[in-house]
């Protein structure tokens, strides 16, 4: 047996294990939610009215089942891009119509990019305007949807298309290295997005205004010197015109760091309860979270790189996906692509270690914010986002395992009391 047919059985029992997994898991979580939708909880049945915990089942639900279909389409695209041929038919219809070289290669990524997005279009435009309309989370007009999408196709390739050329650029003239190379232009890219991101990116699309409530800015002021955190500014993000949803983040790298609200939140917490959310995201800087994020990000792309310089290489990895590496042209395109659609496919079964780890750090952060704030303030602010949220007080057991990167309620408040 060829490697290529191995890894093309390979890379279709992984497919098809993975659907099987999450249709399993999405099944249990709306079985679970619905077994669980007619009774609050009772550590809950003070605090949480039956519409409000029915309402955040029903979202759950309905966003589960949304999921299942998305899931379904998903798999269906990465076949159909993959082993029934597609890329490389859209492959060679390029190269017979501009030839081999860099603008070939550029053309075949963002070829690859924009047919994917029209294609998985219709369930983005569902989950907006009909989802999330229905349980009154979509502040989104029509206008404001289309300049959006039209400002991050534009962004995606004045920031996309140079970062890809340099990389596509290093595999054919860096030498065998050149995956090392590459991940340190990767890496340095990203820690210039997290430079500008705040002051030049995120301005597009949204509106920031510094902190104006000179109590809550009095109160935030002073935690921060607590906990030793200096940012350049608070600010206030106009989160209501696309979502009822509420936040609060830290942005930035260095000395560019600022602290936004979302006005929604502002609305919907007192004082001391945006103290104590703000408290726990400081939780996450006091224990280095982001620091450790950020080495982990680094070694598993390292590692990726490496392997990709590896793969690249070998024909069955081509042809095991369903395309035929170019005998006269350049496959880093290819290879990129191939890469990128592969790869989640084995790493979906990893997927709970991270999920599990972060579960952890949200754990430190709430003991820390704890022990700089209120409790009570925490608990209550918790309570308030898990409501207006709609997030459900009774996801499955097994499901949370496997996805949740915040623990559920029940598990952080009791860890409060």
């Amino acid at each position: 047996m060829s490697y290529s047919l191995i890894f093309t059985i390979a890379f279709a029992a992984a497919l098809v294990a993975g659907l099987l997994v999450k249709f399993w898991l999405a099944s249990r979580q709306v079985r679970h939610v619905a077994l669980h939708r007619g009774a609050v909880p009772a550590a809950f049945a003070q605090t949480i009215t039956l519409a409000a915990h029915q309402k955040a089942a029903d979202y759950t639900i309905a966003k589960a089942r949304f999921g299942l279909v998305e899931m379904a389409w998903s798999a269906t695209l990465l076949l159909g891009w993959t082993l029934l041929g597609g890329l490389d038919a859209l492959n060679k219809l390029l190269l017979a119509w501009i030839g081999g070289g860099m603008v070939q290669q550029l053309a075949l990524l963002a070829a690859f990019a924009i047919i994917g997005g029209l294609l998985e279009l219709p369930f983005t435009l569902w989950q907006t305007f009909r989802l999330e309309e229905r349980f009154g989370f979509n502040k989104m007009t029509w206008k404001l949807w289309l300049a959006d999408t039209l400002k991050s196709t534009l962004l995606g390739a004045v920031i996309g298309l140079p970062i890809a050329a340099l990389i596509l650029w290093l595999m054919g003239a860096a030498g065998q290295l050149w995956w090392l190379w590459a991940w340190g232009a990767w890496m340095g890219f990203n820690l210039l997005l997290m430079l500008i991101y705040p002051t030049f990116i995120a301005p597009l699309f949204n509106k920031f205004k510094p902190l104006d409530d000179p109590t809550l800015k009095e109160r935030v002021t002073a935690l921060m010197k607590r906990c030793g955190f200096a940012a350049k500014g608070l600010f206030v993000m106009d989160g209501s015109t696309r979502s009822a949803h509420a936040n609060a983040y830290f942005t930035g790298f260095g000395a560019s760091k600022r602290v936004v609200f979302y006005d929604t939140l502002l609305r919907q917490l007192n004082a001391g309860e945006v103290e104590a959310v703000l408290a726990h995201e400081l939780g996450h800087f006091k224990h280095r979270h982001i620091v450790k994020r950020l080495v982990a990000m680094f070694a598993l792309s390292l590692a990726g790189f490496a392997l990709l310089g590896w793969v690249s290489t070998q024909v069955w990895f081509y042809t095991g996906l369903g395309v035929q590496p170019n005998m006269t042209a350049p496959n880093s395109a290819l290879a990129l692509l191939l890469f990128m659609v592969a790869v989640p496919v084995f790493g979906f079964f990893v997927a709970p270690l991270p999920a599990r780890l972060s579960r952890k750090h949200e754990f430190e952060a709430d003991a820390y914010a704890v022990a700089q704030t209120s409790g009570a303030d925490l608990s209550a602010a918790l309570l308030k986002l898990y409501q207006d949220n709609a997030s459900t007080l009774t996801p499955d057991p097994v499901f949370v395992k496997f996805y949740y990167s915040h623990p559920p309620a029940s598990e952080r408040l009791a860890r409060m009391t």
